[in-house]
């Protein structure tokens, strides 16, 4: 996935300053909801995304917005894209978990712009596109592998 740019110190720092805010305790509780959040449905994500001054609420518009400017830092070429990936795949996961939902999304609020920097730049080059096709399997797989424990676990 090369760009033209090499990276620089700088974009080391961008990185790294993005690794400290990942580590940040408010936003380990947020990640660690959105990880384990199961919406499958549009009903559940826009039940969800809808229950303002919850924390559940607002763990969910602090990952989603992190990332969705985390993209944008990229897209603006204030960070190496190479570089940005070489460090997290996380980005991808957060896109992958909203993507049945953006386009509902979309029209329901009236937001276009909704994850569409994340899309924008997980769509950018054919590599990174592969990286999200082949996440999406592996996700795939880690949820089929999850429902088989929880019906194991329920005999």
């Amino acid at each position: 996935m090369a760009t033209t740019k090499k990276a620089t110190a700088a974009d080391a720092q961008v990185v790294m300053n993005l690794y400290d805010l990942r580590r940040e305790s408010e936003m380990r509780k947020a990640r660690k909801f959105f990880a384990e959040a199961q919406f499958t449905t549009w009903e559940d994500f826009e039940k969800l995304s809808m229950s303002f001054g919850t924390q559940e609420n607002a763990w969910l518009r602090q990952v989603l917005t992190y990332w969705e400017n985390a993209a944008t830092l990229v897209l603006r070429g204030a960070v190496n894209r190479d570089l940005f990936f070489d460090w997290n795949g996380e980005l991808i996961f957060t896109y992958l978990k909203v993507k049945p939902f953006i386009k509902q999304a979309r029209e329901k609020y009236s937001s276009p712009e909704y994850m569409a920097n994340m899309e924008k730049l997980l769509n950018s080059t054919p590599e990174l596109r592969k990286r999200v096709a082949t996440m999406e399997e592996r996700m795939k797989t880690w949820a089929a592998t999850m429902r088989a424990q929880a019906a194991a676990g329920k005999k």
